[in-house]
């Protein structure tokens, strides 16, 4: 019997949190070609996070389906939501778990072509845009990107160089796993947020790899700070939510609540055990679920098949 192909990740992030039909109708459209293993949708930010494995194949049919749906149903110029965007089917990642792997990346090439005959201008980022990250793109919101294309500062990989009059641009890209996670404060002045979130990202001289933005959350009256880890090893997610409460209690300000956004790395949520239970470099492996199946990219049941002695 020939090997299953392997699996891949993608992690699409949809500019609609408020309509639950919407939402319903992206997942409907990724899991008639592949897996959908996490939903996570938030009103504030207005915004779904989707977590999806599949074969190539039924990753880009999957992907190209949902991007559809987005277009049809989403439009930007009515959008209201607190987290930055620039299109309806905002940010498509591939995750490469994998150094070196190029399968992640000659996916993702072949998603685009297959969105760029649905009239929207897709925009490499990361390793397909020059290392430049969505923040780049999102900068100055859609008529800022417009300027970009207009400018020929951005090239899109595929599509128009003219955004598309309601669903905007896909910004297409490859990278390594990451932590996506916010934390509540206990206050509604989001200055506070904003200085804990300058304080904490990297690019203003904070924690490694941390990118970072000070909300307010409308439906909580919470300040919020939120937070992508792109170097889950560089800078582990509790030191990065210990350091967020330190800065916070600076200006008197408790941390009331964290939210993970979609799936974590396994090595991610051991080093968090690890460093609450004072175990230096607790290993993912030592967790027994882990242990007991088998590595990513294996579709078969690898865990029932061992313990039954297979």
């Amino acid at each position: 019997m020939p090997p299953m192909p392997a699996l891949l990740e993608s992690v699409p992030n949809f500019s609609a949190g408020r309509d639950p039909a919407t939402v319903a109708a992206i997942r409907a459209a990724v899991e008639a070609h592949a897996a959908v293993l996490d939903v996570h949708s938030d009103p504030d930010h207005n915004r779904c996070v989707l977590t999806c494995v599949g074969t190539a194949a039924g990753l880009v049919e999957g992907l190209a389906a949902a991007v559809s749906v987005a277009i049809e149903r989403i439009d930007l110029t009515r959008h209201e939501g607190i987290h930055p965007r620039v299109g309806a089917a905002d940010v498509v990642p591939l995750v490469r778990f994998r150094p070196g792997d190029p399968e992640p990346e000659r996916v993702a090439r072949a998603l685009g072509e297959r969105i760029g005959r649905l009239g929207i201008p897709v925009i490499g980022y990361g390793e397909l845009g020059g290392g430049r990250r969505p923040a780049f793109f999102r900068a100055a919101g859609p008529a800022g990107l417009q300027a970009l294309l207009d400018a020929g500062d951005v090239v899109p990989l595929h599509g128009p160089p003219v955004l598309h009059p309601t669903a905007g641009a896909v910004l297409l890209g490859v990278r390594p796993p990451l932590v996506a996670f916010n934390v509540d404060l206990g206050t509604a002045d989001v200055g506070v947020a904003r200085a804990v979130a300058a304080a904490v990202r990297e690019r203003d001289g904070g924690l490694r790899g941390v990118q970072a933005l000070g909300l307010l959350l409308a439906r909580t009256g919470r300040a919020q700070v939120s937070m992508n880890l792109i170097d889950p090893a560089g800078a582990p997610l509790h030191e990065v939510v210990a350091e967020v409460a330190r800065l916070a209690g600076t200006h008197g300000v408790e941390v009331e609540r964290g939210e993970l956004v979609g799936l974590m790395p396994a090595a991610a949520a051991a080093a968090a055990a690890g460093g609450a239970l004072r175990i230096d470099g607790l290993p993912a492996d030592r967790l027994l679920e882990i242990a007991a199946g088998g590595e990513f990219g294996d579709p078969g049941p690898a865990a029932a098949d061992r313990l039954r002695g297979r």
